[in-house]
């Protein structure tokens, strides 16, 4: 499986972890998308994915969805190698998880070589998560992640009001909204997400470590989004204080303060 494939939108290559026999690395055009353990769906590699796992632990714990009536529903609008999609299918019984990829040769290099669960459980649906989003039903998805990049930032069209109001759309009462948002230190995409999110949710939080957030450094801020509160207790910030990379959960009029200044996103 190891070795350079052509893709819709270029290269894509697939090398081997040296820490771990199972763990592969996946490479678009050159630059790191994912990071997959074959044998245990449980290791996310990437740190703000390891910020993610709390709101499904800690906000929607297994126990909820008895993977019968109730089935966690998942929305991932970008693909990659699928780690949280994975993850996902191994911690929430029976849960449906579609997950949007862009280029068609990478989804399909991806569900052959990276062990995929087969639909309904996952379905990989090829398309612009910018054309996708707006044709889904209303109140059907518990939990939208937004993961999508064009090089080093999310596509402009991913991060508008009109956008963030349509996820608002499609999610389902208590319903949450992930986004990986990549900035540079001065923070003026992430203070303009903020302004943004803030603008359709009535509650919005980040997670990032601290040097991110004095903006000492490029890296990436998990915003998370929801018109019911978000479960935040001490629990969900101790699981963020002891993670590899220790990380600062930024919520309610912090989130205003940071924001101060930016304009959302409209065009």
């Amino acid at each position: 499986m190891l070795g350079e494939f052509p893709i819709d939108t270029g290269t894509a290559i697939i090398e081997a972890d040296a820490y771990g026999a199972s763990r592969y690395i996946l490479k678009v055009n050159g630059v790191p998308s994912s990071h997959v353990d074959l044998e245990d769906p449980n290791y996310l590699d990437f740190e703000y994915m390891r910020w993610m796992e709390p709101v499904f632990t800690i906000g929607m714990p297994a126990e909820q969805f008895d993977g019968r009536a109730r089935k966690l529903r998942v929305l991932h609008l970008g693909g990659g190698g699928c780690s949280m999609a994975r993850w996902v299918a191994a911690n929430y019984e029976n849960a449906r998880q579609v997950v949007v990829e862009l280029d068609a040769k990478l989804a399909e290099l991806v569900r052959v070589h990276f062990e995929i669960p087969r639909a309904p459980l996952v379905r990989l649906r090829v398309g612009d998560a910018a054309q996708v989003l707006p044709t889904l039903s209303d109140a059907s998805r518990d939990v939208i992640i937004r993961d999508v990049f064009a090089g080093s930032t999310t596509p402009r069209e991913l991060t508008t009001v009109a956008y963030a109001r349509e996820a608002q759309r499609v999610l389902d009462a208590g319903g949450v909204y992930l986004m990986n948002c990549g900035d540079t230190a001065d923070l003026a995409g992430a203070k303009a997400e903020a302004a943004t999110l803030l603008e359709v949710f009535e509650h919005v939080a980040m997670i990032a470590d601290p040097p991110m957030l004095k903006g000492r450094r490029y890296g990436n801020i998990v915003f998370l989004a929801s018109d019911e509160p978000l479960k935040l207790g001490p629990a969900f910030e101790r699981s963020l204080r002891t993670a590899p990379l220790p990380a600062q959960l930024v919520a309610g009029d912090a989130v205003r303060r940071f924001a101060v200044g930016a304009t959302a996103i409209t065009d």
